[in-house]
């Protein structure tokens, strides 16, 4: 059993929350007004905590950041000391805020030579980022049921947390794809404008993506 936190208050944040507080761990969630999770902290039970972005960093073996990509390098700049060391799960993606998708595609704020985890990493040069959870919708994170096991796809500097972040997926029911170190995730964020697209045209957004060997 790990403590775990979860730095934002969206659906990704509750999702991953749930899942970590089903599977055993101890879980802080954090936010700017933590009085704003009340709600969640008596529903989820004695393992639920909340506190501020500083506090939640402070309290993770593991963080969570699942926050919108637009607010994600203020949230962590808000406790960059505190990531120190730590496994930090980035699931952002930069997301423009103010653009609607065109003909399905969403638009991003970064270039195809950048990412928005790259940008984090500078931000938290001493925390330990690995993207995960960001190319499939919040309802399918925790224990997907469909009709094989998916792949998610990873990234980051340290290999020891990727492994950390390797246990979380198996846990959570998925199969793990290392891709790298954090430039992969020029080519695994936009995954996200692929993951949607069926979504905003059919309705679709029950499915996941999977390396065939």
């Amino acid at each position: 059993m790990s403590k775990i936190g979860v730095i934002g208050t969206g659906q990704v944040g509750e999702t991953l929350a749930n899942g970590f507080v089903k599977h055993g761990h101890e879980v802080m969630r954090g936010s700017r007004d933590p009085s704003k999770l009340a709600d969640w902290k008596r529903g989820a039970g004695d393992k639920a905590k909340t506190g501020t972005f500083e506090e939640t960093a402070k309290f993770g073996d593991i963080v969570v950041l699942a926050v919108k990509g637009a607010a994600a390098e203020e949230a962590v700049s808000l406790c960059a000391g505190a990531l120190d060391g730590k496994v930090v799960i980035d699931t952002t993606n930069p997301i423009a805020p103010d653009k609607p998708p065109t003909n399905g595609i969403i638009a991003f704020f970064t270039g195809p030579n950048d990412s928005l985890l790259e940008r984090l990493q500078k931000r938290a040069p001493k925390a330990r980022l690995v993207k995960a959870f960001s190319s499939v919708g919040a309802p399918l994170m925790v224990n997907p049921k469909l009709a094989a096991k998916p792949s998610m796809f990873i990234c980051g500097n340290d290999a020891a947390a990727k492994e950390a972040v390797r246990g979380v997926l198996d846990a959570f029911g998925w199969e793990t794809e290392d891709v790298g170190s954090v430039e992969a995730a020029r080519a695994i964020e936009p995954l996200c404008m692929l993951w949607c697209i069926p979504g905003f045209l059919r309705n679709d957004w029950n499915h996941a993506f999977k390396v065939l060997r």
